[in-house]
Formats: C-alpha cells, structure tokens, sequence
C-alpha cells in the first residue's frame, strides 16, 4: 500500500492538472472569441479611410494608426447632442424607474391589502406577455398624448419594470419582519421606515438595478426609433442610422467604429467599475432566508 500510494496520488495530480489546463484552454480561447470584435472594432476605428479599403484581406494590425475618424466623430456629425440627449434620458428614465419600483416592491412586501397575491401575480403575469404588444400599446397612446419628439414620449413607457420589482420584493423580504412591527410600535411612518431602513440594507440590489436600467436605457434602441423622428431628441443608438446615412456614408466604416467606440466606452466603463456590486445584488435578490 506504501508503495502504490504514492503512484496513486501522482495520477490523480497528473489528472487534475489535465483538466485544469484543459479549462484554461477552453477560457482562454472563449475570451479570444468574446473580445476579439471589440478588438477589431478598436483596430478599424484607428485606421485610416484609405487603408481601410485597400486591404485585400483582413490586417489584424495597424502600422500607421490615426485618431481622423474620432475626430470626424465629433465634427462631421452632432454625436455630441446625441450623447447628451442619451444621458438624459438614461438618467431621467433610471431615477424614476428606482423611485417606482422601490415604492411598489415595499408595498408588495410589507404592506397588508386586500388581493395583495392575486394583483402580485397578475402583475407577474406581465412579463409574459410580447415585448412588440406593448411597444404598439405604448406607442398608440403616446401618439395620442402627442407626446412624440420629446423626452416625456422617450421617458414614460420605461419608468417601470415587473422584473426589478420582482427582484425588489424578494430583496425587501429578506429583511426581518421584527424591524418593521419595532418601528411602527415607536410610530414610524412606512415611508420613513423605507428610507431610514430598508434602502441601506437593500443597497447592493438598488446600485444594481440602477446600474442594469442604466446599460438598458443607453442601448434602447427600438422605442426611440419609433417615438422620434426629429435629429433634435435621436439617441446614440438611432442616432447611428442617421450619422451612417447623412454623416461619414455608408462606406465609411472606419469613422463608424470611431463612433461606436465612442458609445461603447462609457457602459464598458460603468460595468468594470459596479462589476461586483452587480453581481452582489443579483445574488442577495435571488436568495431567501
């Protein structure tokens, strides 16, 4: 046994750096796939228009890199105003959206109503529903409203969500049940309870779905592009169709990657930063007990 125990262990090392090296391959060559359009998107956008288009076959790097397109960005189209536009909207839509849902998820949480399950799970019953039925419905009475071609038109239909309320709720949950009978024994209101107590322990879901909804509204893509027609309130996201059209041209594919670069870096940004936060939340909001 002495003698064989040790041949043993040497196979069982010999098997576990097998696998190990082999998870490492398969990682290392999924994130060659996952990163490798970003790389080329960097790549294009720093390459001029004229060595661009005399690639025969594709060049994986570039010995004359130029900043043209970026510049061109900003000065032969108004990505400027479509930024800033973006960045209202984004943060306008988030603000309301987390004021909403946190006030509905407390709601479906700790207050006593009649129908409190049955109106909770018609409302869950939302999510089944087609996302291109409510894009109709939302886009018909905003039409009505004539609100189209404004930020209310872009802001209202998003301001609630059944998913982060559900995900709220679960949160809110979790929270102990005697809180809430101490505080309303020393006469505290629920909104204050809420304030003072619920939000900074549910504080990693909030940073959450502020973050989410932030990423959702900066890549919104189809409600802006039906509610807008006016280049004054376009975002980044529609906003791409009209500075492919009428800005650098449809072959000009340098000059639009610039662009999406320059998108693409504030959510590439924001995700790095709030990462673990993100993932936090999404691991509290999920677990009960």
């Amino acid at each position: 046994m002495n003698q064989t125990s040790p041949q043993k262990q040497n196979a069982l090392a010999r098997k576990e750096g097998l696998r190990s090296a082999l998870t490492y391959l398969f990682l290392s060559v999924w994130a060659v796939v996952v990163l490798f359009p970003f790389y080329w998107m960097v790549l294009t956008s720093i390459k001029s228009y004229g060595a661009y288009n005399s690639e025969h076959t594709p060049v994986f790097v570039t010995l004359s890199p130029t900043l043209e397109n970026y510049q061109n960005a900003f000065t032969a189209v108004p990505l400027g105003g479509y930024l800033l536009n973006t960045l209202i909207f984004a943060v306008a839509t988030t603000a309301a959206m987390v004021v909403v849902s946190t006030l509905a998820a407390y709601a479906f949480a700790r207050l006593r109503f009649r129908g409190k399950n049955l109106v909770f799970g018609l409302f869950l019953s939302m999510m089944m529903i087609p996302t291109e039925l409510v894009v109709i419905t939302n886009f018909v009475t905003i039409t009505n409203l004539d609100l189209r071609n404004s930020f209310l038109g872009l802001i209202l239909p998003s301001i609630t969500s059944v998913f982060y309320i559900y995900l709220l709720k679960e949160n809110f949950e979790q929270v102990p049940n005697e809180l809430y009978k101490a505080a309303k024994v020393d006469g505290t209101s629920d909104l204050k309870y809420l304030w003072k107590v619920m939000v900074p322990i549910c504080r990693p879901t909030l940073v959450t779905i502020t973050i989410l909804k932030l990423i959702e509204c900066w890549n919104s893509y189809v409600w802006p592009r039906l509610i807008t027609d006016d280049p004054a309130y376009f975002l980044v996201s529609n906003g791409i169709q009209e500075i492919r059209e009428n800005g650098f041209g449809r072959e000009n594919v340098p000059a639009m990657m610039a662009t999406v670069v320059v998108i693409s870096v504030p959510l590439i940004l924001l995700f790095l930063g709030f990462r673990k936060k993100i993932m936090e939340g999404v691991s509290r909001g999920g677990t009960k007990g």
